[in-house]
C-alpha cells in the first residue's frame, strides 16, 4: 500500500495510490525473464483501477506486463526505442531483468527510470522473491503482490454505438 502516493499522478487514475501488482503480472515478468535468460528481458507495466479488478478501494493495480517492441537484448543490456512503446495512459513504468541476479539499478537503468513511476528489476534465478521495485529516482520501494481477477481486454474496447455517440 503506502509508499507510492507521491509517485503516481492523479490525472491518469482516480486515485494516486498504487495498491500493488497483480500476482499474475509479477509471475509473467518472472517467467518472461527466465525465458529470455541469459539475455535481459524488458517490458512495460500497465495498471488498472483497483475497483475494476475486484478490490473495494480506490487506487491502481499493476495488471499487465507488455513486451517492449524492437527490444535488443544481451546478457548485460536491453535497449529499445521509446517511440516504439504504445502510447498508453495506463502505463505506470517498466520491468526488466538482470541475468546476473543483481537487484539494484545500474546507471543505464536510472536513465530510463524517468519515463515512468515504478520500475521493477527481476533477477536470476527468477524465483518468487527475486525482484525489487524502485521509484523513478532509483530508490527501493515496497509493493504488495495482490490476488485479483484481471478482466480480459478486447483489442477494440468500444462499439459502433460508442463511435456514433462521439460523432454526434
Amino acid at each position: 500500500m503506502g509508499l507510492f502516493g507521491s509517485l503516481l499522478k492523479p490525472k491518469l487514475f482516480r486515485s494516486s495510490e498504487l495498491v500493488g501488482i497483480a500476482d499474475d503480472a509479477i509471475q509473467l515478468a518472472l517467467q518472461a525473464s527466465e525465458d529470455a535468460h541469459p539475455n535481459e528481458y524488458m517490458g512495460q507495466l500497465r495498471g488498472q483501477d483497483a475497483r475494476k479488478v475486484g478490490l473495494d478501494r480506490e487506487g491502481t493495480v499493476i495488471t499487465d506486463v507488455l513486451l517492449a517492441p524492437g527490444t535488443k537484448t544481451t546478457p548485460t543490456s536491453a535497449e529499445f526505442n521509446p517511440s516504439y512503446m504504445p502510447n498508453d495512459l495506463d502505463s505506470v513504468g517498466s520491468v526488466h531483468s538482470h541475468p546476473n541476479g543483481v537487484l539494484r539499478p545500474s546507471d543505464a537503468d536510472l536513465a530510463t527510470f524517468s519515463r515512468g513511476r515504478i520500475h521493477i528489476i527481476v533477477g536470476a534465478p527468477y524465483g518468487r522473491g527475486d525482484w525489487r521495485a524502485f521509484d523513478r529516482e532509483g530508490k527501493p520501494t515496497d509493493i504488495d503482490v495482490v490476488s485479483v481477477d484481471v478482466p480480459d481486454e478486447q483489442f477494440f474496447d468500444f462499439t459502433q454505438a460508442d463511435i456514433d455517440r462521439e460523432l454526434r
